[in-house]
């Protein structure tokens, strides 16, 4: 089956809002949202495609557009190959060059709008930050100070992985912890190896890698939006995060660690590989620090995670 390849723009405004567009009936998978974009032509690059769509689609002129993430999807009539990019610089007042409806709408918004099968992943990466911090209970840590300071520094996406904690003493972190987060707009995830971790996967849970291999199907007491992740370190893994239903996962490790200086790192070039065999957001870890993040996303990668890289030890 022939694959058609095309470029897709996440494009935000100063508010953070995101442009999405309404499909013609006409068209295939007609009615439905979109992120704008299109097709490659003959001879051009996915980015060079990006910036003529947009610009003849909504009168824009993108600036600097970066990796989001890659996607291959096969319908039954059709596969397409998506290369999404994050434009948040442009030139122009977007509109409907080609009369159709446009919207923008907050990225949490997105979930009240019908979008294509393919764009799924899309819908995800659109509403995930760049920086997943882990908050460790690490000998040195001190749980709610170093929350406090991810916080200030406008990390908007926490995974809690206190795994020593007992029931009492995480009931009382959390209680200080989770307000602190919901104020802040940031969201907080529970890892899986934390004590009764499902009593406190409110905005989300996040698998180790054992837990993920045991599950056949998505956890089924997480409300509907609920963040689910899972790391992974594999290729089987990361089919079987993909499998079950998992909204992103982590990949690691990248670079040697000190926490782990006996494991081989995968290096940028094998989670490359990786990561374009999966339709997932996929965040990097190991050994990184947030001036990687370039690296991540020319890999394919949503962004990097680290414990201490936000922090300072």
């Amino acid at each position: 089956m022939k694959t058609l390849h095309v470029a897709v723009g996440v494009i935000k405004n100063t508010h953070g809002q995101i442009l999405i567009s309404l499909r013609k009936p006409t068209l295939h998978q007609g009615g439905l949202w979109e992120f704008p974009g299109g097709k490659l032509e003959s001879g051009e690059t996915a980015n060079q495609a990006l910036i003529r769509e947009l610009n003849e689609e909504l009168a824009i002129t993108v600036l600097a557009p970066i990796p989001l993430i890659t996607i291959k999807h096969r319908y039954p009539e059709l596969t397409v190959q998506l290369q999404v990019f994050s434009v948040e610089q442009f030139t122009g007042v977007a509109k409907g060059n080609e009369g159709q409806t446009i919207k923008w709408v907050a990225a949490e918004e997105l979930t009240n709008y019908q979008f294509p099968a393919a764009n799924q992943a899309i819908m995800i990466a659109a509403q995930l930050p760049s920086y997943y911090a882990i908050l460790d209970d690490t000998d040195e840590a001190q749980p709610l100070s170093n929350l406090v300071q991810l916080l200030n520094r406008g990390i908007k996406l926490i995974q809690l992985r206190l795994k020593n904690a007992s029931a009492e003493e995480l009931s009382h972190f959390f209680k200080q912890a989770y307000p602190l987060c919901q104020k802040q707009g940031a969201r907080l995830l529970i890892n899986s190896s934390v004590n009764n971790a499902k009593t406190y996967a409110l905005d989300g849970l996040h698998l180790t890698s054992k837990d993920l291999m045991s599950l056949n199907q998505r956890p089924s007491y997480l409300s509907s939006s609920a963040w689910l992740a899972a790391s992974c370190h594999t290729l089987l893994e990361l089919q079987h995060a993909q499998h079950i239903g998992v909204d992103f996962v982590v990949l690691a490790p990248v670079l040697k660690t000190k926490s782990h200086p006996d494991t081989p790192p995968l290096g940028w070039e094998q989670f490359t590989h990786l990561v374009a065999q999966i339709d997932l957001p996929t965040y990097a870890l190991g050994g990184l620090v947030e001036a990687n993040l370039i690296d991540a996303r020319l890999a394919g990668g949503q962004g990097i995670s680290a414990i201490r890289a936000f922090l300072d030890y």
